[in-house]
């Protein structure tokens, strides 16, 4: 049974994560697999007065979200507590942008040495080429069945070499050799893996879409929407440019040889009146046409030479096989 001060502890740390759920309901949840205390230390300073790094067991997590969901059942308590899985913690932001806490944990990396028996989350390849280490110290190559030769009283290798590979346990000797060469392939930091917003969570890749993608995404789909409505017919909000459009074109199309005309349409007349005057007038407009033009002019004569140098070909070849 526990004491009354372990009791006083969980009620509190219950109400503060039901308070930051429901009074700051924009959260990352984070993986903190293999970070060290120094490195959670120093995230918890960076933040400290613009977030909230709440870190437990996830027996008291889920009891805590539990309760909460009873109290607030609209907060989305109990979507959260679903998601709970593995050695994680959250970071409610509360003075501060979602993307501002992304961008403080990628500061704070650490870079580590391969362990035996551990998990690889990179693959890893050794370089050709001479390795610095003296020829008595082969054996480790050869446990690992790597192709190596002596060059200048050093061991150089062969060819590149996969010592490591992603989702694999690193090989006891892999660790070994790895540890001589000086390489320390993982790099540890806080990984984001879900968001909790809005009483909902959803996966961190969603952080990654921009603006830009979500403006040409809606633009997309107006087109759509236009495209569609002046298909089958029906007038909206996003086919009304297009429709404007052709009601001019044609307006213009039919008054275009009458007597008749109105200020939007006059430019129109007078370039049907005398396309060269119009053209002399409004350099900028007719340059992509002239441009056209004289291409289309140039291949003219191009293909007029060729038909000239074939006829004068088959006249030079006629011949009789009885002259």
């Amino acid at each position: 049974m526990p004491n009354a001060e372990k009791l006083a502890k969980k009620e509190k740390y219950f109400n503060k994560l039901i308070d930051l759920c429901v009074n700051s309901p924009n959260a990352l949840m984070v993986g903190v697999d293999y970070v060290a205390s120094k490195q959670m230390q120093d995230i918890r300073m960076e933040l400290r007065g613009r977030a909230e790094v709440l870190m437990g067991k996830n027996t008291m997590i889920r009891k805590g979200l539990q309760i909460g969901h009873e109290k607030h059942p609209e907060a989305g308590m109990d979507k959260l507590r679903a998601a709970i899985n593995g050695n994680m913690g959250f970071i409610f932001a509360t003075n501060c942008t979602l993307d501002d806490i992304r961008e403080t944990l990628k500061k704070f990396t650490r870079d580590s040495a391969a362990k035996a028996g551990q998990v690889s989350v990179v693959d890893w390849f050794i370089p050709a080429g001479p390795t610095g280490m003296d020829p008595s110290q082969t054996s480790f190559f050869q446990a690992l069945n790597i192709g190596t030769k002596i060059v200048k009283g050093q061991i150089e290798l062969i060819s590149d070499f996969k010592i490591l590979s992603q989702g694999e346990k690193v090989s006891a000797s892999g660790a070994v050799l790895l540890g001589k060469l000086g390489v320390r392939p993982f790099e540890y930091k806080m990984e984001v893996q879900q968001v909790f917003q809005d009483a909902c969570v959803f996966s961190a890749a969603v952080l990654d879409i921009s603006d830009d993608v979500l403006i040409g995404k809606f633009l997309a789909g107006v087109a759509n929407m236009a495209a569609f409505s002046r298909e089958v017919g029906i007038p909206t909000e996003a086919g009304l440019p297009h429709m404007f459009g052709n009601a001019f074109r044609n307006v213009a199309a039919l008054i275009a040889d009458a007597d008749f005309t109105f200020k939007e349409v006059e430019e129109v007349k007078k370039f049907l009146a005398d396309p060269d005057a119009y053209a002399a007038a409004n350099p900028v407009a007719a340059a992509p046409a002239a441009g056209g033009g004289g291409g289309g002019a140039a291949a003219a004569k191009e293909e007029q030479k060729k038909a000239v140098v074939e006829e004068e070909e088959e006249a030079d070849v006629e011949f009789d096989l009885f002259d």
